[in-house]
């Protein structure tokens, strides 16, 4: 055990340094058998008592195609009313980090300070998927609340990194979740799944501009208080 120990973590440690938020895909569509295996890998993710809250609806290329002029309508006819609670403010090393992230995108894209038309073409770009070919939809069980949400949240992180594993480019979209009406009514959703968020994923066109970037992550000493 002692010498596999090792190989596993150098293994997961270049999946999370390789994944990150894609946000430019080439147009051809990943295989189903790719998609399979990435949600069998996902529903390994453990959850509290094993109730496996998500449920996940995945668009093929065409669904996703069709899908993408229809959101886009329905944002631009639409105000947000997300089932979830949106953060109340961002402040402190949050603020911080989130204007970080931000600038990264604004500076690679060619936004530059107080070009309102360029950012609001930017934010619509999470409504186009990112050009991505598939987009998943990911729902928890409403009567768990917030430990219904969390445990989506680590499916969430555990299909990312399959994808990575695999391939596959990917972004979870908090902003999707936003229109919750939408997929509710284009997913047929019943009332007891709350829209959590989404992933738009496929193969990552490196030589888009808004691929050009990393974000940053706090040392492991900022965030960990040791108690003895």
């Amino acid at each position: 055990m002692n010498d596999i120990t090792p190989n596993r973590a150098s293994v997961l440690a270049s999946l999370l340094d390789e994944r990150y938020s894609c946000r430019g895909y080439l147009p051809q569509s990943v295989p189903r058998a790719t998609i399979d295996r990435i949600l069998a890998l996902a529903q390994r993710t453990a959850s509290w008592c094993n109730s496996q809250p998500w449920q996940a609806h995945v668009l093929s290329a065409a669904a996703t195609r069709r899908t993408r002029e229809e959101l886009l309508a329905h944002v631009a006819t639409h105000e947000p009313q997300p089932d979830l609670q949106f953060p109340e403010a961002y402040v402190g090393l949050s603020l911080e980090r989130r204007r970080e992230c931000g600038w990264q995108l604004y500076q690679a894209t060619g936004v530059v300070r107080g070009d309102k038309p360029g950012a609001d073409r930017q934010r619509l770009e999470n409504f186009r998927f990112f050009g991505a070919p598939h987009v998943a939809i990911i729902t928890s069980d409403a009567p768990l609340g917030t430990y219904g949400t969390i445990d989506c949240g680590a499916y969430v992180a555990n299909f990312m990194l399959a994808a990575r594993a695999l391939g596959v480019a990917s972004i979870a979209q908090a902003a999707l979740a936003s229109h919750s009406a939408f997929w509710r009514q284009q997913l047929s959703l019943v009332n007891d799944r709350k829209v959590v968020c989404g992933i738009s994923f496929g193969y990552e066109d490196s030589t888009h501009p808004a691929n050009s970037f990393r974000t940053s992550r706090a040392p492991a000493s900022q965030v960990v208080h040791w108690v003895d």
